[in-house]
């Protein structure tokens, strides 16, 4: 049984009761996730606490996403409305890196596989040994960025 599943549902409870309803309806979308992570494939699964922060981390990445959409669709209601949901799903998610903890990371990385002055070929080396550290803790896209920016720079 996991943990943060057993968390996010007494949570949910909580939170129905205080009638929060943003926070209760933001957590049924996200044990649904998880639900449906558990479910896809070939045969049903139990979700590890590392398999549901990284579906935690989807969902929080597609509320930001929607968030800015609405944002720069003068939607601000609705904008939010997904930052608000967002910010529910970040108390489960492990604290997140900031910028300066990114390119550390990285520039361990880059020095560990040997990839300075390999330039983009070295790009996927350096993912592989970047991704296990910053799951669920830095943006995908914010991490990629750093490495090319670094690969590049040599």
């Amino acid at each position: 049984m996991s943990a943060l599943k057993d968390r996010l549902r007494s949570d949910l409870t909580t939170a129905i009761k205080s009638r929060d309803e943003v926070r209760a309806s933001t957590l049924r979308m996200v044990l649904t996730a998880i639900t449906n992570a558990e479910v896809a494939g070939k045969e049903a699964r139990e979700l590890s606490d590392d398999d549901i922060v990284g579906v935690l981390s989807s969902e929080a990445k597609k509320r930001r996403e929607a968030a800015t959409a609405f944002a720069d669709g003068g939607r601000e209601e609705m904008a939010a409305k997904e930052q608000a949901e967002a910010a529910v799903i970040a108390d489960y998610l492990p604290e997140q890196l900031g910028p300066d903890d990114i390119t550390r990371i990285v520039t361990e990385a880059v020095e560990k596989v040997g990839a300075a002055g390999e330039g983009m070929k070295a790009m996927g080396k350096v993912m592989g040994v970047v991704q296990p550290q910053v799951k669920g803790r830095a943006d995908g896209a914010a991490v990629a960025a750093e490495v090319r920016r670094q690969l590049g720079a040599s």
